[in-house]
Formats: structure tokens, sequence, C-alpha cells
């Protein structure tokens, strides 16, 4: 009998969040990040996120998220909050930088600078994202489990 293995988790293509209306939804993701698509229909729109895209889906019916959330990873979080700030979004308390969108979707925003997440350097130049560079303690995470830059 041959064994059984399981195939292993290697990252998201994408998330999907439900939204009541597409166009909406854009403006308001465009009022904190810039974006580009990646497609748009009536029910949906995919926002490109380099070798990842975030999928917005009409038709949202439930209430707004507890603790469930997506780290939605950016270059500067500082900007973001400014921006969420006039936009009139309000954070929600706690230590991370957390907010639901219109629709009830919990958004924790993590700046790509402070985390273990690492595009590849082929998809940050694909994205004009050359230079990005990482804390002293992500590049400790990151060479601790062997995945440190060279």
């Amino acid at each position: 009998m041959s064994e059984r293995t399981k195939a292993r988790a290697v990252g998201f293509n994408h998330v999907a969040l439900e939204v009541g209306d597409i166009d909406a939804a854009l403006e308001f993701y465009a009022g904190f990040v810039d974006f580009e698509l990646r497609g748009k229909s009536d029910s949906m729109a995919f926002i490109d996120l380099g070798d990842q895209f975030l999928a917005l889906q009409k038709g949202r019916t439930q209430g707004a998220d507890d603790g469930r959330h997506f780290g939605l990873v950016v270059t500067d979080k500082e900007a973001v909050r400014g921006s969420l700030k006039a936009m009139g979004v309000e954070v929600l308390p706690g230590r991370f930088l957390d907010f639901l969108d219109p629709w009830g979707n919990r958004i924790e925003i993590v700046g790509y600078d402070n985390i273990q997440f690492t595009k590849a350097a082929n998809v940050l130049r694909g994205m004009d994202l050359e230079g990005l560079e990482k804390t002293a303690g992500a590049q400790k995470e990151l060479a601790d489990k062997g995945m440190a830059s060279q």
C-alpha cells in the first residue's frame, strides 16, 4: 500500500469579501490605499496585490465581523491611519490598526516592514516597490525560519 501524503499550505491566492455595492467598495478602499484593478463586473471586482488579489463580491447580508478579520499588508501603516482618520473611519480599540469597512468586514492594516510576510524580489519589481525594507525584528523572524534574503 502506498502512504497517503497531504498537500502543504503555501499561502493565499486571494481573500474574498462580501460588500453591498462594488463601486462604493472600490471608492472606499481607494480612500486609504492605491491599487490597480485586475478586473471588474457588476457583481465582483478584483484589486491587484501583485501575485495575490483581494476579491470584492456583491451580496453581503450578515452582520459586522467581530474577531474574524484579515490582515492587509501595506507599505506605510501610518499613512493608512491618517487616511482613515480623514475619511472619518473609526479605528477599533486595541493595539492593532483594525477597522470595519461600510459592510462590516473587519480589516487589520499590517506594515510590510514589520512582518515575516515577504514578496519575492521579482514580484516587488513588478509592483514597482523595489527597495522596501524589513525591520531588524522581521529580518530575525525570517532568518530564524531560514527565509532571510541573501
